[in-house]
């Protein structure tokens, strides 16, 4: 088993965190740390997560646009705060980047030497973080729990949980870094902060958009073209003599 470079991980944090947390661990961080690769061997999401999870959690997972970092707590019963998945928001951990994303998909889902599916744990299950991976205007939830280590995926109402014995180090190295950088929750709805639901709200924001409608666009296009073509075929153009 190849040894997990946590110095990498580490530098990946630093790049994840929130500006006020990034300013505060800059010291941290190195150039001398190698970058880190993924196995090609590790190229999809392991049989016994997908088969459970579905396509569709699947899809948000591999393909996300945005990965959130929430610190969640078991919600007390007088609670009254906001609650993700049923459990108490604690803070706002960050956004994660592309590197450490791919890391995270790669080393948890993908790796087989880091899931345990025919061995269960006689510990319970503590929220720590929790990950919304975001594609489109869908997500996948996925929570992370320490020191009994495991990962329990939310998607659709459904909730399937994996011993994540073998990665206890990985997890604790995550999460641990990602609390200490934590910001308060605010809520992007009380700010109007709508670009969630596709709404730009800056020139840049608006070239962003534009850009990842250029496929949708051409698509468009392509119909628009289509329709107003000459050729007749189709149900509603076939001539029925009457």
């Amino acid at each position: 088993m190849k040894p997990f470079n946590f110095a990498t991980l580490a530098l990946c944090l630093a790049l994840s965190f929130p500006a006020q947390a990034q300013q505060e661990n800059a010291a941290r961080e190195t150039t001398s740390v190698p970058a880190w690769q993924p196995n090609p061997a590790y190229n999809t999401i392991l049989e016994g997560i997908s088969s459970a999870i579905g396509p569709s959690a699947v899809a948000n997972i591999t393909g996300a646009e945005q990965v959130f970092c929430y610190q969640v707590a078991n919600k007390p019963d007088n609670y009254t705060g906001y609650t993700l998945d049923g459990m108490a928001v604690v803070g706002f951990c960050g956004v994660i980047n592309n590197e450490l994303k791919t890391m995270v998909v790669s080393e948890l889902f993908m790796n087989p030497n880091n899931v345990l599916f025919d061995q269960t744990e006689n510990c319970v299950i503590r929220p720590k973080i929790m990950l919304r991976f975001v594609r489109g205007v869908d997500s996948t939830d996925v929570l992370f729990s320490s020191p009994c280590h495991a990962f329990a995926i939310f998607y659709g109402g459904k909730v399937t949980a994996f011993n994540a014995k073998p990665a206890a180090q990985i997890i604790d190295a995550l999460a641990d870094p990602l609390i200490r950088g934590k910001v308060e929750f605010a809520s992007p709805a009380l700010f109007n902060q709508l670009l969630p639901i596709g709404v730009a709200q800056t020139e840049e924001q608006k070239q962003l958009l534009q850009q990842k409608n250029e496929p949708v666009r051409n698509w468009l296009k392509e119909q628009e073209h289509e329709e107003s073509s000459d050729k007749k075929s189709g149900w509603n153009n076939i001539n029925l003599k009457l």
